[in-house]
């Protein structure tokens, strides 16, 4: 007779056990000669040592194939405990198309889904620095971060670092309440959100809380050499050309830098210019930047957005030339 623990910390226990415990009771039934017992998130097991063996061999792949797809269900569990990792792997990722980037939270398959989101992820299988300039709502940021996870996960890179330059449109930061991240971190809620997407919540804390993923203002990358690591700057038209500079000359060995930005929704003061502008102009034609140029067709908003921008355009080329 053995006995074994098993910790499941990284993983939301309901998100395993599933609704009413149901997954939980298909491995139990599958195991009839072993006792779990399942605690928070730890599982006892108490058994012939063969069977306890197998179980845990079995159990890693059913933890692997959670983190890799996002979800469990009961035929998964069924189909895990009767193959080998490799198999299982390759057969579900058959299920899920090729084009995926990413297996999110709940099942939810995320890919490029227009041209330009497709040219994006294919610059960035090529170089080393993408630069990505579109409107509102055609899926700049959400590409670039799925892309960041995606060489997370495959282990092509060591961290992720999130980074936006720190202005304001139009409020002011000093009136917010809170310490300096307290002030900040509302304005970087947006990669917030996409990495909630992507990753279970339990791991996703883990790797804030470890620095395998990196959220921080523009202004906190001076100084650094950033090795083994994706690196993305969003709204980079509020960077200026000097802080752009010296964004991009951060760039150290085996890094991904993907740089995404809207060249119309310019926040800085009017006797700054945009570094994002300003490096679209003189980067074009060196080797190894790329450039990809997402418009309207490309967002994946309600229907309505794209609408409000082209009312915009309208109005803006009907007051110049007034």
């Amino acid at each position: 007779m053995g006995e074994k623990k098993i910790s499941i910390e990284n993983i939301n226990p309901i998100e395993l056990y599933g609704v009413n415990d149901s997954n939980l009771q298909l491995i139990k039934n599958l195991f009839p000669k072993l006792r779990i017992i399942a605690r928070g998130d730890e599982i006892k097991l108490i058994g012939d040592e063969k069977e306890i063996g197998e179980f845990h061999k079995k159990f890693q792949l059913l933890l692997l194939m959670y983190e890799k797809f996002g979800r469990i269900t009961e035929s998964d569990i069924r189909q895990l405990f009767g193959a080998d990792e490799k198999e299982f792997i390759r057969e579900k990722q058959k299920e899920t198309g090729k084009d995926v980037l990413v297996h999110g939270r709940y099942g939810m398959l995320i890919k490029a889904r227009t041209p330009n989101q497709h040219r994006m992820v294919e610059a960035s299988g090529k170089e080393d620095l993408v630069i990505a300039i579109g409107p509102a709502g055609t899926g700049k940021t959400y590409t670039a971060v799925a892309l960041a996870v995606q060489a997370l996960k495959n282990k092509e890179v060591k961290r992720i670092i999130l980074t936006r330059p720190a202005v304001e449109a139009g409020e002011n930061l000093g009136f917010l309440p809170g310490d300096l991240k307290d002030k900040l971190d509302p304005y970087l809620q947006p990669l917030y959100d996409a990495l909630r997407d992507m990753l279970p919540t339990q791991k996703l804390l883990s790797y804030l809380e470890d620095g395998t993923i990196e959220i921080a203002p523009l202004a906190f990358m001076r100084g650094r050499t950033l090795d083994n690591a994706f690196v993305i700057l969003d709204e980079a038209q509020n960077a200026t050309p000097s802080q752009l500079k010296m964004f991009l000359t951060r760039m150290g060995k085996s890094s991904k830098f993907i740089v995404t930005g809207d060249i119309t929704q310019i926040d800085l003061p009017r006797n700054l210019s945009s570094g994002l502008v300003h490096a679209s102009k003189i980067l074009q034609n060196i080797e190894g930047v790329v450039f990809v140029y997402l418009d309207e067709k490309d967002i994946i908003r309600h229907k309505l957005v794209s609408r409000i921008l082209n009312a915009y355009e309208k109005d803006v080329e009907s007051n110049s030339k007034n």
